[in-house]
């Protein structure tokens, strides 16, 4: 299994992030992760990367424990958080070669860096700052870093969030594409994106887990419903 989370807690306060959340993503498995905001989907996605531990349970990711200190497991590891975090006054190849040095990809930087520019499309952006870039663009850029060192998970959260829709069409297929050779976990309000990319939806409400199955299982079972479901959750 690519990502195994056990039982796993997180307390803010009193207050349960997470309250005993289990499950499995196989390699090779592209999954939504929904629910309305507060539900704890950050929080899990976090603690998988490594960026929060949890207060009980486990994850593991491809057999590495996850943890701050879980190097080698954070290198498996591609990450896009929501607010996607960028140095704007750096250029677009720049700031990639300096993400290719921090993973220590060494002699292969450049390679590394001319491979993730024309798979996310960034050529004709790659000599401007990351600053005058649209911010479709600038999810590529995000994108981009996530993949940079080939890695065999990634952990994309509210990739599409404040895109116009042909953009949004434009990152639906980078994680289509890479979603055919890596595991991917993807938080998104968004119903159409889950039918569109995901195999398998898990919906997480209150820190519990509320359904968890195959996206074309959970449609026959709601039928109608399940939109309507979907936005009672979301609130969208």
């Amino acid at each position: 299994m690519s990502i195994v989370a056990s039982n796993v807690t997180k307390l803010y306060g009193p207050q349960k992030a997470l309250d005993n959340v289990s499950f499995t993503i196989p390699a090779g498995e592209i999954v939504g992760f929904i629910g309305p905001n507060g539900a704890g989907k950050s929080t899990m996605m976090k603690i998988i990367t490594g960026f929060f531990p949890a207060d009980s349970g486990k994850v593991t990711v491809c057999g590495h424990p996850a943890g701050p200190s879980a190097r080698e497991m954070r290198r498996l590891i591609g990450y896009l958080p929501e607010n996607n975090p960028l140095y704007l006054d750096m250029y677009v190849r720049e700031y990639l070669g300096y993400v290719a040095d921090i993973y220590g990809l060494g002699k292969k930087s450049r390679e590394a860096v001319d491979t993730v520019i024309e798979r996310t499309g960034l050529y004709p952006e790659q000599g401007k700052k990351i600053g005058a870039l649209s911010k479709g663009y600038r999810q590529r850029v995000g994108l981009a870093q996530a993949l940079i060192h080939d890695p065999k998970v990634l952990i994309l959260d509210e990739a599409t969030t404040g895109l116009d829709p042909n953009q949004i069409v434009e990152i639906r297929n980078l994680i289509s594409e890479a979603g055919r050779e890596k595991t991917v976990m993807l938080s998104t309000h968004i119903m159409q994106e889950v039918e569109a990319i995901c195999s398998r939806v898990i919906i997480l409400d209150h820190g519990h887990i509320v359904a968890d199955g195959p996206i074309d299982q959970i449609s026959s079972l709601a039928g109608a419903r399940l939109e309507e479901t979907f936005r009672h959750l979301t609130g969208k």
